[in-house]
């Protein structure tokens, strides 16, 4: 179904020429994207509806990428790349604006379409987890030097874990939509893990971690692979692009990238850690980041996808109980059992702990 005001919000930016087309993006929880074709000969490009019940300040959230963007496309440029092809070009209005503002207050926004590139929304080879890591790890470089304490929040608390769990025990208490007590025991299990949740947040205050510029949602489909040579070529959905820790980035993509099954498998018995991912992806990332990281970062990796994948469940969870009120849903019992699914991996990641220690003292 086509979004209101789709074409309006497409004849209001710079595009080299009208729009003729569009084609909806179904991959993403939380914005609506769409590709916008301009006939032959033309560029394309990408249109974007900003959630702004996730995103409150949609002026901070351009703010943030276009700072980032013009940083990276700086540092591509001085090694010899193509800006317009590694990293985000944004597109204005043709008054001149970042955002076109529909009639009932939607925030619309648009970028230069890569073209020649694909997304894979899993990992079905090493090789493939070996290459994102090495993107992902070349995008944390880039910017390495940039000040990261002038980024917005622009989800405040967002790896905060400590709170995640506190609104996971609201939702528990609420139980808005009826449906804790099917959910008893994930509960058990998740409240069993709280005294976890401040690992990283007591490190990066101790000093041990450092606060530096994270992209927070590094998931396979993140990255823009080149449909030629396979390597990865852009980073994209920066919208959680803010200050944090290594660890953030390390353990979403991990819990995402390492488990054996798609995060809403309803057969648990799919669902565990690969380690062969985990070392994959472990000697793709630290290879990267070598000088940048320090020994107590490299050696919390592991609790850093422990931690996230508990964060991630415990935020189903708890959208479950709400009554899915956050992430997109493709039938009423998706995030039941996209936090079934994560419980189950981190419960397999309990096991596998000192073997996942193992793995990261091989690249100290």
């Amino acid at each position: 179904m086509e979004a209101k005001y789709l074409r309006e919000a497409g004849n209001a930016f710079a595009f080299a020429a009208s729009p003729v087309a569009y084609k909806r993006c179904n991959s993403g929880h939380i914005n609506d994207t769409y590709f916008v074709d301009c006939g032959e000969g033309n560029p394309k490009y990408v249109l974007n509806r900003v959630n702004t019940e996730i995103f409150t300040n949609p002026y901070e959230l351009m703010a943030n990428l276009k700072g980032v963007c013009s940083h990276v496309a700086k540092k591509i440029a001085a090694a010899g790349g193509n800006p317009d092809r590694e990293v985000r070009t944004i597109i204005g209005t043709k008054e001149g604006d970042d955002y076109f503002v529909d009639p009932d207050g939607g925030y619309w926004r648009a970028f230069l379409e890569i073209e020649n590139v694909i997304a894979y929304d899993y990992p079905d080879s090493p090789e493939l987890f070996y290459k994102s890591a090495v993107a992902f790890g070349r995008f944390f470089n880039q910017l390495a030097d940039y000040p990261a304490e002038t980024l917005y929040e622009t989800i405040p608390n967002f790896h905060n874990t400590v709170k995640r769990m506190n609104d996971l025990k609201l939702a528990v208490e609420e139980d808005r939509a009826g449906r804790a007590s099917e959910m008893q025991s994930e509960i058990e299990f998740a409240l069993s893990k709280e005294h976890l949740c401040s690992y990283i947040l007591d490190r990066v205050h101790e000093g041990k971690y450092r606060v530096c510029v994270t992209h927070n949602d590094t998931k396979l489909n993140n990255v823009l692979m080149d449909k030629d040579t396979g390597e990865g070529v852009c980073i994209i959905d920066l919208d959680t692009v803010m200050p944090g820790s290594v660890l953030f980035d390390f353990g979403d993509a991990i819990r995402f990238g390492a488990s054996t099954a798609r995060e809403d498998e309803c057969d648990l018995s799919k669902v565990e850690l690969s380690l062969e991912m985990f070392d994959t992806f472990t000697e793709g990332f630290v290879g990267e980041l070598r000088e940048a990281l320090n020994e107590d970062e490299i050696q919390g990796l592991p609790m850093g996808a422990y931690l996230m994948t508990l964060e991630v469940a415990i935020r189903f969870l708890a959208d479950y109980l709400n009554g899915d009120v956050y992430y997109h849903i493709s039938y009423p019992e998706q995030n039941r059992d996209r936090a079934r699914n994560q419980l189950k991996l981190l419960s397999d990641m309990d096991m596998k702990m000192e073997e996942m220690n193992e793995i990261v003292r091989k690249y100290l």
